[in-house]
């Protein structure tokens, strides 16, 4: 992260998430047609790329930093992660697609875990479960 992210990342300014909504949910579905999903994954892999994390820990805070919402552990297994995230929109009559953060947190477990991982999301009413799982024998 350049020092310009790095202030933009600490910044107290917000943005309003009815215009991230428009640009995230809207104009990109717009864009992408059929392939909306499938490129948003691979595109929060790239992003977890360029933003490099080391602790569980700041994947929360970037999530929070992002206006992705609130992510908290739910369980730690020896080959798994499950994520919890309260959206930063209430999903009621929106189309929300959350392969964008499904993507950017299968590419920073396998970061730190060292092992090749995949994420798997199940929408719930009012929040997001990730799975973000890893095979031991499958080294990076």
């Amino acid at each position: 992260m350049d020092k310009k992210e790095e202030q933009l990342f600490h910044s107290e300014e917000h943005v309003p998430l009815f215009g991230y909504h428009l640009i995230r949910n809207v104009l990109l579905h717009e864009l992408l047609g059929k392939e909306h999903d499938s490129i948003l994954y691979w595109t929060g892999k790239s992003i977890a790329r360029s933003y490099p994390l080391l602790t569980k820990e700041e994947i929360i805070e970037f999530f929070y930093q992002a206006g992705w919402g609130d992510l908290s552990i739910k369980k730690e297994g020896k080959d798994e992660v499950l994520f919890h995230l309260t959206p930063s929109f209430h999903k009621k009559q929106l189309t929300i697609s959350y392969q964008l953060e499904s993507g950017f947190l299968a590419e920073q477990i396998q970061k730190q875990t060292g092992f090749i991982s995949e994420a798997i999301l199940t929408e719930k009413k009012d929040h997001i479960i990730f799975s973000v799982k890893f095979d031991r024998k499958d080294a990076v």
